[in-house]
């Protein structure tokens, strides 16, 4: 699982349990997506986004791991078609970290349905395949290697026979094309950004509560499975204050399992290096530039990219393979917008 039923506190209403991030160059310029509302976890009495939360895309152009820029979007009831309206907002500088801040209003419409401006920016929100793979076995082997600190135990598995959780299941996407003078500006063809994702739901006081949030895949499969609590904490929070919060607690995991497995002379001094590179938990990206999430490289993240071998690596210092790749996703995504894969029968 990459972000997929993460937390208690994302599993009291999946609609807000965004389930991945990714960032990619688009056909006119950088797309953003979430997934949220996964099929695995059964049907729900009204499936789609959250008429009482709201779903924000992050921005830092300056590497300060601050947001610079926020793109909001909230949703309306689902209507007796199963559609939602929505509406995007803008909000810059200082109020971008503000929930409160109303923004500008850029785009309304529906579900469904691609909406888009005279700049080049489009958005769509809806049901799709979910474009992400995993395998159960491995997962959760894992997750006693960095929790347990011990051997990764592959003992009775045989990579041939791996499968796809996620084979056949629906997640509901929403998909936010920006054109490069949005992030970029003028005289520049390029610019490093920083990226992450919130999803939060109104409080009866009035403010609003994060309930899951996605910078970095993996994270929470890494650290998570059997410390809930820990899970319920990284949802909160903001980038900035991440290694200060979570460091020790990852240098603590990554060690032992490094040591464990004797792969590197000083654990403590790799796992160090390794949780500075997850913390801040922020998606690195370079505008107009090809998306690719590998060993030697994090530069946003496409619908394709095998998250799950390079964390499950990296993390352990051991080579790790899950048996599955891309081929085990049911439906495909696509080169064109809205880019993810379609429901499946």
């Amino acid at each position: 699982m990459s972000h997929h039923l993460d937390s208690p506190i994302a599993r009291q209403d999946i609609r807000l349990d965004i389930t991945d991030l990714y960032c990619f160059r688009g056909e006119r310029g950088t797309v953003l997506v979430i997934n949220t509302c996964h099929s695995i976890a059964g049907p729900i009495p009204s499936p789609g986004f959250h008429p009482e939360g709201m779903y924000e895309f992050k921005i830092d152009l300056n590497q300060d791991a601050v947001e610079e820029v926020t793109y909001r979007v909230k949703f309306g009831d689902r209507d007796s078609h199963g559609k939602q309206q929505l509406t995007l907002f803008r909000i810059d500088g200082a109020d971008a970290r503000d929930p409160q801040s109303p923004g500008v209003q850029i785009l309304s419409g529906s579900t469904e349905q691609e909406l888009g401006n005279a700049a080049g920016l489009r958005l769509w929100a809806g049901k799709a395949g979910d474009p992400f793979w995993i395998e159960p076995d491995l997962l959760h082997a894992v997750g006693h290697v960095l929790q347990d600190g011990t051997i990764i135990n592959l003992q009775g598995w045989n990579p041939s026979r791996a499968k796809n959780l996620f084979a056949g299941h629906s997640v509901y996407s929403l998909v936010l094309e920006l054109p490069d003078g949005d992030l970029i500006g003028s005289g520049a063809d390029r610019r490093k950004i920083n990226v992450w994702a919130v999803a939060s739901l109104a409080t009866d006081a009035g403010g609003w509560r994060s309930i899951n949030r996605v910078g970095l895949p993996m994270i929470h499969p890494l650290f998570t499975q059997f410390n809930e609590e820990l899970g319920n904490r990284l949802n909160a929070g903001n980038p900035l204050d991440d290694f200060e919060t979570f460091g020790e607690t990852a240098i603590k995991a990554i060690a032992g399992a490094v040591r464990a497995n004797g792969t590197a002379d000083d654990p403590e001094g790799y796992a160090t290096k390794i949780a500075r590179r997850f913390f801040p938990n922020l998606l690195p990206y370079e505008v107009g530039s090809d998306a690719v999430f590998g060993f030697g490289d994090w530069n946003g993240r496409s619908l394709t990219d095998n998250a799950p071998d390079v964390m499950f690596s990296i993390a352990t210092n051991s080579p790790v393979r899950l048996g599955i790749g891309k081929d085990s996703v049911t439906s495909k995504p696509s080169k064109s917008f809205p880019y993810v894969p379609r429901p499946s029968a």
